[in-house]
């Protein structure tokens, strides 16, 4: 019998989940609140297809991003592009990490980079620096893509409300299904481990084409990334694009929707003075456009874990990620658990090997 599973979100995440079930034979339903996919987060960050270079503090992370970026462009390579320059940078003041340790966790972990002179890309005050070959998510042609690919089974500009689980079933503002995949991060339903939600505001900026990602690592620095347009970049710093930290979802969206252009400024001023200084000729190169707003979902705690959990209770499968090229842990975990109700009614089953025993003739 075929499973009828509901999915709740249209980020990446449940995306490419309810591509990959409906692909397997399952029913699959996808209900997105927001009139277009892609609509939060998953289409307000960085842009940025992860290797693992960005995570030296968390060898899972690092994994995770490095083995799902081989997969990602197996499956998705049309879905992103290459960038020209990309570079990562260790500051030799700022940094949490030196030089020469982060050569070492990257090679340890297998990933390909080739070094480079800081002065290559205009900067100061660094250790070192090494070329990696990330690429740029394509966030308007992944919006058309899943959108046509899965059809009649996306409900676009339909929040649900209510997710009952019978035990025998899941009920959907009701309407029944075998399985539910919250895709919210926590918007939908609080997760079932320790979470903090962080309202977000990036800066967009025009330049040239083919200017460099440049990603200063590791600690709290800044970061210069293209997008899909190949004059637009965002600036993104780790003390200063968090608007703070909130309990609940509800209270991050209204800090996020609070955001004026008072504090856009100051923001402005504050993550170009922090660029700057690794990048001298910043201002002269990047031309400020406005700003981007979204919120993050992190788990509770110093470390620097951004990899892929899903946490079942009962027939309801929640998500939890920091990272888009770690969908494939995602789906895989969520068919274990569906196959392992199966194996369940299995073990239920009687035994007939005493029957057959009996029934030997010898």
């Amino acid at each position: 019998m075929t499973s009828k599973i509901a999915i709740i979100g249209g980020g990446w995440y449940g995306c490419h989940v309810a591509t990959s079930l409906a692909a397997l034979g399952f029913e699959v339903r996808l209900f997105e609140q927001h009139n277009r996919l892609l609509h939060e987060a998953s289409g307000n960050n960085q842009f940025r297809l992860h290797l693992g270079f960005h995570y030296a503090r968390h060898h899972g992370t690092r994994i995770q991003s490095r083995d799902g970026y081989s997969r990602f462009m197996e499956r998705y390579s049309g879905l992103s592009r290459e960038i020209a320059e990309n570079i990562y940078a260790v500051p030799h003041e700022d940094s949490l990490i030196d030089w020469q340790t982060y050569k070492l966790v990257m090679t340890s972990t297998g990933l390909n980079y080739r070094e480079v002179s800081p002065t290559a890309a205009g900067l100061t005050r660094m250790d070192g620096v090494m070329m990696v070959d990330e690429r740029v998510l394509l966030i308007e042609r992944s919006r058309n893509y899943f959108k046509a690919l899965l059809g009649d089974s996306l409900s676009l500009g339909t929040r649900v409300d209510s997710v009952m689980d019978h035990g025998t079933y899941v009920e959907v503002d009701g309407e029944k299904y075998d399985f539910v995949v919250d895709a919210t991060w926590g918007h939908h339903k609080k997760l079932p481990i320790k979470t903090f939600y962080e309202p977000t505001l990036l800066l967009y900026y025009e330049g040239d084409v083919n200017l460099p990602a440049i990603t200063m690592v590791d600690g709290p620095l800044c970061s210069v990334y293209p997008t899909e347009d190949p004059n637009i970049y965002t600036l993104s710093s780790v003390p200063h694009t968090p608007l703070g930290t909130c309990e609940t979802a509800q209270e991050a969206r209204q800090r996020r929707d609070e955001v004026n252009g008072e504090l856009v400024r100051a923001k402005v001023d504050l993550m170009e003075t922090q660029v700057s200084k690794y990048l001298p000729d910043f201002k002269s190169r990047y031309k400020f456009m406005g700003p981007q707003l979204a919120i993050k979902t992190k788990p509770v705690g110093a470390f620097d874990d951004r990899s892929c959990g899903v946490y079942r209770d009962g027939r309801i499968f929640n998500v939890m990620s920091g990272k888009i090229d770690t969908i494939f842990v995602a789906s895989e975990r969520i068919i274990s658990f569906i196959q392992s109700f199966s194996t369940q009614q299995a073990e239920d089953d009687f035994s007939t090997l005493k029957q057959n025993i009996l029934s030997l003739k010898v």
